[in-house]
């Protein structure tokens, strides 16, 4: 494959073709939404009566009446057991799984390009096969260094920019992580006001429709891989 970088794009265009990938597939949306979140309330929830995480609560709820400084005392302890840790590490491995069904957004909205009768099985494009896990293992490399830059302020925000391009990079052009974030951070180079802005709006709106109206979010949260996807069609070109 070779991908070459167009004329810059419009704003407009690209924000334009995103809603309208989203409001095409709204459907499919909020199924993303309902399976994502049942897995994941499912499993936190799971876990933390496996390793007693709903008692730590409680203890918390207890320090929290003699002070701030009782409490944050009993935070820092209870974040040391062994429990805490391993229900870290389900948080981790529930958020891994679950990566791979942005894929099947970008499917969808591929097949929304090429006219292509859209399945409800294409949700789960990520899953197929090898894809599981090779964006199993690309999600547990991104949150991993995403959970260590977390605490710092400008860190994450760049982290996301340099790799926004490599999921639908290793998806339609069969790259591999290393190359997807090469052809991303040239990507970014040059269109770094583009890419930037369209995230600050990717995001505000994915959080919006909890903000505005809890059911709305449903259908909000997914917009980002549709931001991601009018974003990769506009500045990628594949070619065989």
């Amino acid at each position: 494959m070779e991908n070459k970088y167009p004329q810059k794009p419009g704003l407009d265009f690209i924000l334009k073709q995103a809603f309208f990938y989203w409001n095409k597939t709204l459907v499919f949306q909020l199924m993303f939404s309902v399976l994502y979140f049942a897995i994941f309330f499912t499993s936190m929830f799971f876990f933390a009566g496996k390793f007693g995480i709903l008692d730590q609560q409680q203890e918390l709820l207890e320090a929290y009446k003699n002070g701030m400084d009782a409490y944050l005392a009993k935070a820092a302890e209870l974040g040391k057991t062994d429990n805490s840790r391993y229900f870290s590490f389900a948080f981790l491995g529930t958020l891994v799984f679950l990566y791979p069904l942005n894929l099947g957004l970008f499917q969808i909205f591929r097949k929304i390009d090429l006219k292509e009768k859209i399945e409800i099985g294409d949700l789960l494009a990520g899953y197929n096969g090898t894809n599981f896990f090779r964006y199993i293992s690309y999600g547990l490399f991104w949150f991993l260094i995403y959970g260590m830059i977390f605490n710092t302020i400008i860190l994450p925000v760049i982290w996301v920019c340099i790799t926004i391009f490599v999921a639908p990079i290793m998806f339609f052009m069969n790259r591999t992580i290393l190359e997807s974030i090469s052809l991303n951070f040239k990507a970014l180079k040059m269109f770094f006001v583009e890419i930037f802005v369209c995230i600050i709006v990717a995001v505000l709106f994915k959080y919006i429709g909890f903000m505005l109206f809890f059911i709305g979010g449903l259908f909000t949260f997914p917009f980002w891989n549709a931001m991601i996807y009018s974003l990769y069609k506009v500045i990628f070109s594949e070619k065989n």
